[in-house]
């Protein structure tokens, strides 16, 4: 799935693109909205998106200031607005496309289509580091910072990170736990290239504690100690990808 927000200060308009999204581009998932500047930044942060519809005028300033607080931009952008006075400004802001209200449901579907084409092949990249390095990389360590502790910690011992708003949950053998106050999107870039990779948007495992995977209720991954973590249904091809590389 494609996560996804909604940045629109007019309740009628975000109504319309949710009913839009839901009827046509079944591999949107929206895990929020806001109607301002502030709040859509909190609400980035906390969901680390793979894309967001972005009006322009919202209630505390426009989508480019909003912009203009990321050093980098890790999402792909479709402004959305009623004046097309802003259109060469978003593009600068590298923009995948720009739709003029009322939305035509045929320019969002290719809108989308085209978000899609350019997050999906990141992930296969993403899969394809991994397979590189799943049967020479050496182990390493990590730190972590909690309120308290500064722990050294093999990346051995990690079995999977769980997304909690804005926190990480480190798993580690043995059911023990270390809760980072960094969101998972950080994580999953540092870890990039290892053996780790995001198989849900609250989930990142370490492929080194990998057993099986299962097609029961959507579809699960099981891990060492018998975890089970869900698989989003958008990464569930690219998981059979990468297992069809050790196929004897």
């Amino acid at each position: 799935m494609i996560t996804t927000i909604i940045i629109e200060d007019e309740e009628q308009n975000k109504d319309r693109l949710v009913n839009l999204l839901n009827k046509h581009c079944p591999e949107i998932d929206i895990v929020g909205d806001a109607i301002g500047v502030k709040g859509a930044y909190d609400l980035i942060q906390q969901k680390n998106p793979d894309l967001i519809l972005l009006d322009i005028q919202l209630i505390d300033g426009t989508g480019f200031d909003l912009l203009k607080l990321f050093s980098e931009i890790n999402f792909q952008i479709i402004f959305i607005t009623a004046f097309d006075e802003y259109a060469l400004k978003a593009f600068r802001f590298n923009a995948l496309d720009y739709l003029l209200k009322p939305v035509d449901p045929d320019e969002l579907i290719v809108a989308v289509n085209r978000a899609i084409n350019q997050i999906i092949p990141s992930l296969k990249l993403q899969l394809n580091n991994a397979a590189a390095n799943f049967s020479s990389k050496e182990f390493d360590k990590i730190i972590l910072k909690d309120l308290n502790n500064i722990f050294l910690v093999d990346l051995s011992e990690i079995t999977h990170c769980k997304s909690d708003g804005n926190y990480t949950e480190f798993h580690l053998l043995k059911e023990k736990s270390i809760i980072i106050s960094k969101p998972i999107k950080e994580y999953e870039t540092y870890l990039k290239g290892s053996d780790f990779l995001r198989i849900h948007r609250s989930y990142l495992i370490n492929l080194k504690h990998f057993k099986r995977f299962e097609k029961s209720e959507g579809g699960k991954v099981i891990l060492t100690d018998d975890i089970e973590i869900p698989v989003a249904s958008g990464r569930r091809d690219e998981i059979f990808e990468f297992f069809e590389r050790f196929k004897g």
